[in-house]
């Protein structure tokens, strides 16, 4: 549920620039990007390679800085910490999921969850985020014993063992075939009500996008337009 009743929103980013010394060449990320995500929303970003997806998610998930601009999540100016601050930020709130699982391949599902449960301040069980995930069966499993979507779910159950407010996820099915790509969008979809996370997707697969309560568009750094969706499609009628 979205709640724009909130006395702030979960990101408030006002003039983001991202600027690359590639050599003599400046390469531009990010170019003045506003932008507000609120507290259990699902959004999603679409746009081509180089428009500048990962680079804003990065900085909303502190993972990067801006060249310039602000942005302030939860009452911290993430602009302005430290790397130390910035990690207990990411550690306490922010659940990150990626296109590549980096999974530790000498441990089982349920050890790779646990990681995250001991260094988290109030984690759920490892157990209980594999079963977010439909994994209650298979926490004994090594990655090389897993499908690429069992473990692109066991890394959402790691990304949300720690109860992150924030699920920030790139690319998460572009390793998958879309029958798979539909079962993980199903474990977000899922788990983001189950924890009423706000909830962003990056990806350049349009149908995506009908998940979404609201969809971004970025080019050439910039966010391009915006669309707002009355109804919001389940993972299930989703198809590429």
């Amino acid at each position: 549920m979205i709640d724009r009743g909130a006395s702030e929103p979960v990101f408030a980013a006002r003039g983001l620039t991202k600027t690359y010394h590639v050599g003599d060449v400046d390469v531009h990320a990010l170019r003045d990007v506003d932008l507000d995500l609120w507290p259990g929303e699902f959004v999603v970003l679409l746009g081509p390679s180089g428009s500048g997806k990962s680079t804003l998610l990065n900085i909303l998930g502190g993972l990067d800085v801006p060249t310039s601009g602000t942005v302030r999540s939860l009452g911290h100016d993430l602009s302005s910490m430290t790397d130390a601050q910035l990690t207990m930020f990411r550690r306490a709130h922010v659940g990150f999921v990626f296109q590549f699982y980096n999974l530790i391949p000498s441990l089982t599902a349920l050890e790779n969850v646990s990681l995250v449960t001991e260094i988290s301040p109030m984690p759920m069980r490892p157990e209980e985020a594999l079963e977010l995930v439909g994994l209650a069966d298979r926490m004994d499993h090594f990655p090389a014993q897993l499908s690429g979507g069992e473990q692109q779910r066991v890394a959402i159950a790691r990304a949300i063992a720690k109860r992150p407010s924030i699920l920030l996820c790139d690319e998460p099915t572009g390793a998958l075939d879309a029958t798979t790509g539909v079962v993980v969008l199903a474990a977000i979809e899922r788990v983001a009500s189950e924890l009423n996370a706000t909830t962003a997707i990056i990806t350049h697969n349009a149908a995506i996008a009908a998940m979404a309560g609201r969809v971004l568009r970025m080019s050439g750094g910039r966010l391009a337009s915006e669309q707002v969706h009355e109804h919001r499609a389940p993972a299930s009628e989703i198809t590429w």
